[in-house]
């Protein structure tokens, strides 16, 4: 089924529409048993810092809080092929959201992507218990935006749903923010395209949001640029969209469908783990912790039981936590300018006060205004000396939009023509900060 038409049933199916006529009969949520129980209380008491945020690359996972709704669907119930080991749920039971978080924080899975349907939906009611159950620990919750699935919301639609989000929950301490801006997933459907970038980008003028939009074919040319990119398409093992995000599915078996479109493996799984934290995306995504209809849950299940009580795909991610405290990593590029733009990339949200430009074939211009670049939080990217603007430069400066742009050093070596043709890239000033030597360039 198209992902559109899946979404619309979705979207029916947890607003309450009659999708079947049937009425939805309500399993009692059982108590968590071994580890579950164990961790999920271990996890409402960690000693963590509720200001703390986690530094990229994140890893995160779709996360469905539509349940007892979401087990019937089509007249068929229990709506799913799999038999969690929690039991057909409740996503309201304070004691089951404890228990996944503590399994998503088991498998270094570091925020959930709720599904979110609007103000006042049925998820809507659910996202103030999903920060309650992560108060005190270092989990972290995001949105996901799903209107976009079924039309298009206009601008004051828009502007109205990031009031109401902005309102009701980004000053929590348990919303995931990136770069001190609060984190916004957006779903999308097989029309989309730069007009829903343009539509986010008129609702969010002061980037006051770290937009994630989901791509489509040519996002990368629109004229305007959200935060970040992603995919979401679990039919796929992996899914890599250089710069942006990585995402890994460990299978598609929906519960109205005869077949898999993707058949679990563990040993794939292991695979796709690795090749994800090989990867060094920004954004590191699971599809999905418990989506049980489409059958990509990594939940455990009676099906993928484990020693450890949280299943065989938990216990892939648990053994490769990919980026933690102390870890190396490596951000890196074709050449010096891709590479300053994916230090930048991975670093700043559009909408950065200020931008530096540094000499690129040459070092000590970029050195001394990397202190004020550090200080003010603005990035420094490089040019030659004259025109065009290296692609790895101009790319990065649509997505930022700075606010100002400052060009380090004299027009000896970067020319007036640059400094002219950066201003096409911000809607403030241009200036030069020089001297007449390196020494007083950095004074």
């Amino acid at each position: 089924m198209p992902s559109r038409v899946r979404s619309r049933l979705i979207l029916a199916l947890v607003l309450g529409a009659a999708v079947t006529g049937q009425s939805v009969a309500l399993a009692a949520t059982p108590s968590p048993k071994g580890p579950l129980a164990a961790v999920a209380t271990a996890a409402t008491t960690a000693a963590a810092s509720t200001s703390t945020q986690p530094a990229i690359p994140i890893r995160a996972a779709f996360f469905y809080p539509w349940f007892p709704e979401a087990w019937t669907q089509l007249a068929s119930y229990p709506y799913t092929r799999y038999h969690p080991s929690l039991g057909l749920y409740n996503s309201t039971s304070a004691v089951v959201i404890a228990s996944q978080i503590a399994a998503m924080q088991y498998g270094h899975i570091e925020a959930g992507i709720a599904s979110w349907w609007g103000q006042a939906s049925p998820t809507d009611t659910r996202i103030p218990a999903l920060l309650a159950g992560a108060a005190g620990t270092s989990f972290r919750w995001s949105l996901y935006y799903e209107r976009e699935a079924t039309g298009d919301p206009t601008v004051a639609q828009l502007q109205s749903d990031l009031a109401y989000i902005t309102t009701h929950y980004t000053a929590d301490p348990a919303y995931l923010r990136i770069g001190g801006k609060p984190v916004l997933f957006v779903y999308g459907d097989g029309t989309d395209g730069c007009a829903m970038a343009t539509r986010w980008a008129q609702a969010d003028l002061a980037h006051a949001f770290y937009v994630v939009l989901k791509v489509f074919p040519g996002y990368g040319t629109c004229l305007d640029q959200p935060a970040n990119w992603h995919q979401y398409a679990p039919a796929g093992a992996e899914d890599s969209q250089p710069g942006h995000a990585f995402t890994i599915s460990p299978g598609f078996y929906k519960a109205s469908e005869a077949t898999p479109r993707l058949a679990r493996s563990p040993a794939a799984w292991t695979h796709d783990i690795a090749d994800m934290v090989a990867s060094n995306a920004p954004l590191q995504l699971i599809t999905t912790f418990d989506e049980w209809g489409e059958g990509t849950s990594v939940e455990s299940a009676a099906e993928w039981a484990s020693p450890s009580g949280y299943g065989t795909y938990l216990d892939a991610l648990h053994a490769n936590p990919g980026v933690t405290a102390g870890s190396v990593i490596r951000l890196a590029g074709a050449s010096r300018f891709a590479t300053a733009a994916a230090i930048s990339a991975a670093t700043f949200a559009p909408g950065v006060d200020v931008a530096y430009i540094a000499y690129a074939f040459n070092y000590p211009d970029a050195l001394a205004g990397a202190a004020a670049a550090g200080t003010i939080r603005g990035p420094v990217l490089l040019a030659a000396s004259g025109l065009p603007l290296d692609i790895a430069t101009s790319t990065e400066l649509v997505r930022l939009k700075p606010k100002r742009i400052v060009v380090l050093g004299g027009s000896g070596v970067i020319s007036e023509a640059v400094k002219v043709a950066l201003k096409a890239y911000t809607a403030g000033s241009v200036i030069r900060l020089a001297g007449a030597s390196r020494f007083a360039t950095a004074a």
